[in-house]
């Protein structure tokens, strides 16, 4: 499914206008906002539904995961759940950020490479369904399951097929050495995972997971492809289908270069049905867990110019947004560039003649930059710069550098041609919160140690 990228822009507009003009981001105690369109949330799960249905048996068990880290904030994975998507946690927190949103156990997958036996437990009293990364958490299970009797809940291996990396290397999950799941092309680890599914019937899912930013669909359904194949030999070699379920991971990788969302979900699940049909032929139930491709388009960081200079004869936008929530962009800039759209003091787009200019954040090193020599109209003090695709990642994984104040986040719903509604996702974080977590309630524990 495709939404009109002129109506994803007349909105986002509509939004950064009524944000200023309402006082979400003004110049005194709020220069940044996060910005979440409800709208385009909805249609991206849609959109993932739809995709898989096409392709999908009939009655066939498809569970569609969001990948918390992605977003982890609670009404995001209320409005999801609502939209018929469960989700994916990797930590105690991001599972209880789940169940304060009112996911039930059964729509909730945990995955994580370093569990704990006490969230492994938890999980199994919870009903969760659980992924194992490697042997020694196998036995960590086989400490808590009943042997000769189902689990609680569904339980899984995560095996990586060592297919090879992508463009960006720190997000290559399917490398020769990389630290999830069993490693199938290491010697004997084949031969281990078949008979470590024969002596416990109670392992009836297999998971894997090697897409994400900067890996090609061809390299994702290889993935599934690798998965699909080891379940077969599985069950072949027990005599009967043990493994139910197969676990595809997420990962779809987003196009940051315009409005158009490229790769579809459609266009991967096509991929899947032609590469492995037997994914689709009612067998086997599937779970996926996508995460940036269902809120990357969505999100918009708008922060306010507080001050315009020039060095070196380059102009410098300074902003609000900088590290301390586009981490990856300010460090990897290659691997993570945003576009920026220019907006002026009242919120309407800024026009005029492109001038190369950096756009830099507030942080107190010199590398704090969210662009470098980008060409846009020239940004003036007390206008606005908007880092777009910003609505995954980029309001969950803060950097707490130099204590700043994590920013509000509000979704937005546009009722007929120019009235905006704002809803209020997460407040601004109080001076008082940063205080707090950073000891502020132990202000003399180091002079009486």
């Amino acid at each position: 499914m495709h939404h009109s990228t002129s109506t994803t822009a007349s909105r986002r507009d509509l939004a950064v206008r009524a944000a200023v003009d309402q006082g979400l981001v003004t110049g005194d105690g709020q220069p940044i906002a996060g910005l979440l369109d409800v709208r385009a949330i909805r249609e991206a799960a849609a959109a993932l539904h739809n995709a898989f249905a096409e392709v999908s048996a009939p009655g066939q068990n498809v569970l569609h995961t969001f990948a918390v880290k992605a977003a982890s904030l609670v009404p995001v994975l209320r409005l999801l759940a609502d939209e018929g998507i469960g989700c994916e946690v990797a930590s105690p927190g991001e599972l209880a950020l789940a169940r304060a949103a009112g996911v039930p156990p059964e729509r909730t997958v945990l995955d994580s490479p370093a569990k704990t036996a006490g969230e492994l437990s938890e999980a199994v009293s919870l009903g969760i369904a659980l992924n194992a990364d490697n042997p020694q958490e196998i036995s960590r299970l086989d400490a808590l399951l009943t042997p000769g009797e189902p689990a609680p809940a569904p339980v899984g291996l995560r095996v990586n097929p060592q297919l090879g990396g992508g463009s960006i290397g720190a997000m290559s999950t399917a490398t020769a050495t990389s630290k999830f799941g069993v490693a199938l092309q290491d010697p004997g680890a084949r031969e281990w995972v078949v008979q470590t599914y024969r002596d416990r019937p109670w392992l009836t899912r297999l998971h894997s997971h090697v897409g994400s930013q900067g890996m090609p669909l061809e390299m994702m359904a290889e993935g599934a492809q690798a998965t699909y194949e080891l379940a077969e030999e599985i069950n072949e070699a027990v005599g009967r289908r043990q493994i139910d379920t197969l676990d595809l991971g997420g990962g779809l990788p987003v196009n940051f270069d315009s409005d158009e969302i490229t790769p579809t979900f459609a266009e991967y699940a096509q991929l899947l049905a032609r590469t492995v049909p037997g994914l689709f032929d009612g067998r086997y139930g599937l779970v996926t867990e996508f995460g940036r491709s269902l809120l990357a388009k969505a999100g918009t960081v708008l922060a306010r110019v507080e001050y315009a200079k020039a060095a070196g004869g380059r102009p410098i936008a300074v902003t609000h947004a900088g590290a301390q929530i586009a981490v990856r962009t300010v460090f990897t800039p290659d691997a993570w560039p945003l576009r920026v759209a220019p907006y002026d003091s009242e919120g309407r787009p800024k026009t005029g003649d492109p001038v190369a200019q950096d756009i830099a954040g507030p942080c107190c090193f010199a590398g704090d930059l969210v662009a470098r020599d980008r060409k846009l109209p020239r940004l003036d003090a007390g206008d606005h710069a908007a880092l777009l695709d910003t609505g995954a990642y980029y309001f969950s994984n803060p950097f707490g550098y130099n204590s700043l104040p994590r920013p509000g986040v509000y979704g937005f719903t546009v009722d007929g041609p120019e009235e905006v509604r704002f809803a209020t996702v997460r407040e601004p974080q109080s001076l008082e919160s940063i205080v707090a977590e950073s000891g502020g309630a132990h202000p003399d524990a180091l002079r009486e140690a």
